[in-house]
């Protein structure tokens, strides 16, 4: 057996997840690295927000995703990288020392430069994200069931979600459903014509990255749903009292981030070659230019290798990087001919829109509709990582099919934090 056995990832998402998975059993010492306990199938989170799911629906213990012998979890904060004496920095000081290194941290939102507007529109990455929203949107027709004030009321029941992409897409669909179905025929003293729900975009298209047809079937459902979708239209402002889109201003007391992403600050720990976004550029076997030890998947990576653009920031994309990271660990460890180059396989694309309509993406084939929703449905139900979630998941949307309840409507008191520490997380979201 080689030296080289000392393997630590920092990150427990999808690639993380799948490098881990892939070096259980194996000849080396796995180190798995992350802020939180538990891997977080992000897809889903909306869902959480929405009052659909609960937390434990989409999220399970890291600890008891992998027992192997070889793999060791470990709950910590990273701040940095000592290439040099190849260490991973913690805040507890409980440095790693290490052979290989993958990073997989994943990525967070950018709000473009105007950082004072994250006080005032949660983003949606964590559990914490996802229950801060859920917090607000129950609380605003609580605030608005009781309120005799029309100005206040209309302000609690405009909701703006700002980014058309899928996130953003998905989001504003299920506050539709949300709004309109399980909470309106419980609520007596609201009227619904004060309702608005707006789905703004910089961009001139909703769903940037599908066809036009897709895309322009996921405008006409949202709007179906009551969803006021608005292209063109950058975001100027955002206050406490609302958001200014335009040269409009919209009273809002809740708006919701779902645009730009950028990766966590691996680059910067390194020193080394960044894209726009921040991620960290690689080779084309994902290692980092001039550190041939150290890998960077996922959000975090910036991989180009002659294709025409990067490949984009998807959970396909991250667990196919980490098997193949791993096979490209053992073969160097092993003494073995080194492996070819990454080669990304495209399974597709997909986007939900509320209730029995999605849009998906296969490449020759393409699906709208119920169909597309079927498709959607199976898809993330095989994605989730243990039976217990998928069961649990399963009877959840049947119950909201049936019925148009919601099985998480309860009101917690959680408070969103108002800074996050900057760390290892959940790569990515499923089909964006």
């Amino acid at each position: 057996m080689s030296k080289f056995r000392r393997i630590v990832i920092v990150g427990s998402g999808f690639g993380g997840l799948a490098t881990a998975k892939a070096l259980a059993g194996k000849n080396c010492d796995v180190t798995l690295i992350d802020r939180t306990n538990h891997h977080l199938f992000q897809p889903l989170l909306y869902q959480v927000a929405t009052a659909m799911l609960s937390p434990a629906d989409i999220a399970t213990a890291t600890r008891t995703i992998s027992r192997s012998s070889n793999i060791r979890v470990v709950m910590a904060e990273v701040t940095g990288i000592d290439a040099e004496n190849k260490r991973v920095i913690t805040k507890t000081n409980d440095d790693l020392p290490y052979d290989y290194l993958v990073l997989a941290t994943g990525a967070d939102y950018s709000f473009f430069g105007n950082d004072k507007w994250a006080q005032h529109a949660p983003v949606l990455k964590t559990l914490e994200d996802a229950l801060s929203i859920r917090e607000k949107l129950l609380s605003n027709f609580e605030q608005a069931e009781r309120s005799k004030d029309i100005v206040k009321i209309k302000s609690l029941l405009t909701f703006v979600v700002v980014g058309a992409g899928p996130t953003g897409v998905e989001m504003a669909g299920a506050i539709a459903e949300l709004a309109k179905t399980a909470l309106a025929r419980d609520f007596k003293n609201i009227d619904t014509s004060h309702l608005r729900i707006l789905l703004v975009e910089a961009g001139e298209k909703a769903l940037s990255t599908f066809p036009e047809e897709l895309s322009s079937y996921a405008v006409n459902a949202l709007r179906i749903l009551g969803v006021e979708v608005s292209l063109g239209r950058p975001v100027k402002a955002i206050t406490e009292r609302g958001v200014m889109l335009g040269d409009d201003w919209v009273a809002s007391s809740s708006v919701i981030w779902c645009a730009g992403t950028q990766a966590r600050p691996a680059a910067s720990w390194l020193d080394a070659e960044a894209a726009r976004n921040k991620a960290v550029k690689v080779n084309e076997d994902c290692s980092v230019f001039g550190h041939p030890e150290i890998f960077a998947i996922g959000d975090v990576a910036c991989y180009e290798a002659g294709l025409p653009r990067p490949l984009p920031g998807i959970a396909p994309v991250a667990k196919q990087q980490g098997g193949y990271v791993a096979k490209v660990i053992l073969s160097r460890i092993n003494g073995r001919p080194e492996v070819p180059p990454f080669k990304y396989r495209n399974w597709g694309t997909m986007a939900v829109i509320g209730r029995s309509h999605a849009v998906a993406d296969f490449g020759k084939i393409r699906l709208k509709g119920f169909t597309g929703w079927l498709a959607w449905s199976m898809v993330h139900l095989m994605l989730l990582i243990d039976f217990r979630s998928r069961t649990s998941v399963y009877l959840n949307w049947s119950w909201g099919w049936f019925t148009r309840g919601r099985s998480a409507r309860l009101l917690t008191g959680v408070q969103r934090k108002k800074t996050q520490p900057i760390n290892a997380s959940a790569d990515t979201r499923a089909h964006s």
